[in-house]
């Protein structure tokens, strides 16, 4: 009995399969470099700084726009407790991005946690936390998220459906433009029916998981979030919210569209193939190109308003000259959708479909050729906004994707190149390449066994034809079968035989699994900040500044006289390991003579005159005679402190001693 051809080759299973892995590890080892467009430029209190009196409020600045809520600034006190009251308030001005949230009166002394969180104006979240004492700095027990805003597991999820989204889009949109603009008789075909019914499914579900996730992730990180009705309320008031809400209602209208095409369209492309008489070939014909037309008028406006949805809420949407930009990137998407979509249609014909045409083959190659010019003119302008200067390419996390994206694409080109090559070699008719095959087959013992078979297998189905419909209906369901497996088996002989059609199916199986990857980096890159923001904060801040020298142990020895009897002595002070931080400071005072000398009190202040912070007290504990130590020296940051340590030996004599020390 001949076997059913299967529904793909098992070369396409294990290169797909493979390519799946490896785009799904990838996606896994670019989620680490994915950060936010906006950062925090200012603050007041500052990072770090010891005030005299509580602030009445604490204000925020930001680089760019962002959306915040109610309850994205936290102010904690030493012992985890919220002290900020009231609903934040948006002091932007201009240019100036800042907000407020004011504070409980009479805060005591202690080391307060600012912890913040909001939305970018490109859709990713942004969050960070920073610290200001009063009075002196304390221990404290406030606790912030251990993970950055949209990471986790929410975050994870996150980017898969953002990747899973974009396949959609690319089945969805590439495989209706090839069936359009390519083959026309591919409508009435079911495996390009699936494929185009599965992108349109996929791109549904993920739009819908998208919108259910973006309360955990940009918010509480906790997935079981996702169900609350108040924060996907306040999602659908963003422009995020807005933009997915919008995709849904335009995958109706593709809905719709794809109902014609595969309904109505299809009878008319077999009604035209099948009229024998002129005048109703005519008409057949004129038919069918109507309907043509306004499919593909209807169809682009479905895909751009798709596309748009995804310019009008990410990278696109901010930066510089966005007017431009936005249309541009939804070219860009429909350029890739037509070539990446096309190119797995393509792939799908040629496994499924042995009489795919010659003439559908060149049309998707000059389809694809359009797409690859137009994806080059939008990609370089789109690098040159996102990029912002050469160095960028190699020194920002933006930049280096992009390179990879670029390297990708060669790759796929040069794939392409020798698929133009073997549909230059492809038969205009399968059959020419059946009959010089079925010649050399019948050379073969084994091939001609397998003839013998079918025809012996096909003079029983025909006399069973000519006998009537047989009463057993086992026999019946049986005879059918192997209707449907000689019909099978025959068009894979027929697919097999060809081998230019062989040698396109490999490179454009290629094409298809370096598509993925690249689809994979791509989503990346919509994650990533862009180098030229990631420049302008290096600018501003300096954050990518050399870094400072390892922390080394302060340690100093200075002579003092209070000028009273037993006045003299020597102090000795180390800090350990004098760095920003927690550090363990000791205190000896030495008599004269140089045995322990104990003294009633001893005090220790740090400064930091260039940021105007301090002094810092600093009352260390006796341990023994002549020997004082804190463990808890809280010291904010870096820099060349004023130390001022106080040494009393009566209760009118004492005397300060200064030195300036390196911290850090």
């Amino acid at each position: 009995m001949t076997a059913i051809a299967p529904r793909f080759g098992p070369q396409l299973i294990r290169l797909l399969l493979v390519t799946a892995v490896l785009t799904v590890g990838l996606l896994g080892a670019l989620a680490g470099t994915a950060s936010a467009h906006a950062a925090l430029t200012g603050s007041d209190p500052k990072d770090g700084a010891v005030v005299d009196v509580a602030p009445r409020e604490v204000t925020l600045t930001f680089s760019e726009q962002i959306a915040m809520g109610d309850d994205s600034i936290r102010v904690l006190d030493p012992s985890s407790k919220r002290v900020d009251v009231a609903k934040m308030q948006d002091l932007s001005q201009g240019g100036t991005v800042r907000y407020a949230v004011g504070l409980k009166p009479g805060l005591p002394d202690g080391t307060y946690t600012v912890a913040w969180q909001a939305v970018s104006a490109d859709s990713h979240p942004v969050s960070g936390a920073f610290t200001f004492s009063v009075g002196a700095p304390s221990a404290t027990t406030a606790t912030v998220p251990d993970q950055e805003a949209g990471g986790g597991l929410v975050g994870t999820l996150y980017d898969a459906a953002r990747y899973i989204s974009y396949a959609g889009f690319i089945l969805l949109v590439g495989g209706a433009a090839f069936v359009l603009a390519c083959w026309q008789r591919g409508a009435s075909v079911r495996p390009l029916q699936r494929l185009v019914v599965g992108g349109w499914v996929t791109l549904t579900a993920a739009t819908l998981v998208l919108l259910l996730l973006r309360t955990p992730y940009t918010g509480s990180g906790k997935l079981g979030d996702m169900f609350d009705l108040g924060g996907l309320s306040d999602v659908l008031d963003t422009k995020t919210g807005a933009a997915l809400v919008s995709r849904l209602l335009l995958l109706g209208a593709a809905a719709l569209f794809i109902a014609v095409l595969f309904g109505a369209y299809a009878k008319r492309v077999t009604e035209a193939e099948s009229e024998q008489d002129g005048e109703g070939n005519a008409e057949a014909g004129k038919a069918k190109a109507d309907l043509a037309f306004g499919l593909s008028l209807g169809g682009t406006v479905v895909a751009a308003g798709i596309a748009g949805t995804w310019a009008l809420s990410e990278h696109a949407s901010t930066g510089i000259q966005t007017g431009l930009a936005m249309p541009l990137d939804v070219l860009h998407l429909l350029a890739v959708a037509a070539w990446l979509g096309g190119l797995v249609s393509l792939l799908v014909a040629l496994y499924r479909v042995p009489d795919l045409e010659r003439a559908a083959v060149r049309r998707f190659s000059r389809i694809a050729f359009t797409s690859v010019v137009v994806l080059a003119v939008t990609g370089v302008y789109q690098s040159w906004r996102q990029v912002g200067s050469w160095d960028a390419w190699t020194d920002t996390s933006y930049g280096q994707l992009l390179l990879v994206k670029i390297g990708l694409i060669a790759v796929l080109l040069g794939a392409a190149w020798f698929s133009r090559r073997w549909t230059g070699l492809l038969g205009e008719d399968a059959k020419t390449a059946k009959t010089a095959e079925a010649g050399a087959e019948a050379e073969s013992h084994a091939e001609v066994g397998v003839d013998v078979a079918e025809e012996s297998a096909e003079e029983d189905v025909a006399d069973v034809a000519e006998a009537g419909t047989p009463a057993d209906p086992e026999r019946a369901v049986q005879l059918a079968r192997q209707r449907t497996a000689l019909a099978t088996a025959r068009k894979k002989r027929d697919r097999d035989a060809d081998t230019e059609r062989s040698g396109l199916r490999r490179s454009v199986l290629i094409e298809a699994c370096v598509a993925l990857v690249v689809l994979a980096v791509t989503t990346a890159l919509t994650g990533t900040e862009p180098g030229r923001t990631q420049e302008k904060e290096v600018s501003r801040t300096g954050t990518e500044a050399a870094a400072p020298a390892p922390a080394r142990p302060v340690n100093l020895t200075e002579p003092f006289d209070t000028g009273g009897t037993k006045g003299k002595g020597t102090l000795r002070l180390t800090i350990d390991p004098a760095g920003p931080g927690t550090n363990l400071m000791h205190v000896w005072i030495d008599g004269p003579d140089g045995k322990p000398m104990d003294v009633p009190e001893v005090k220790v202040a740090y400064t930091l005159k260039s940021q105007q912070i301090g002094p810092l007290p600093v009352v260390p504990e006796r341990l023994a005679a002549g020997h004082w130590s804190a463990g808890n020296v809280q010291i904010p940051m870096p820099g060349d402190w004023h130390l001022q340590v106080t040494v009393r030996t009566s209760d009118i004599d004492q005397t300060t001693i200064e030195k300036n020390v390196k911290i850090g």
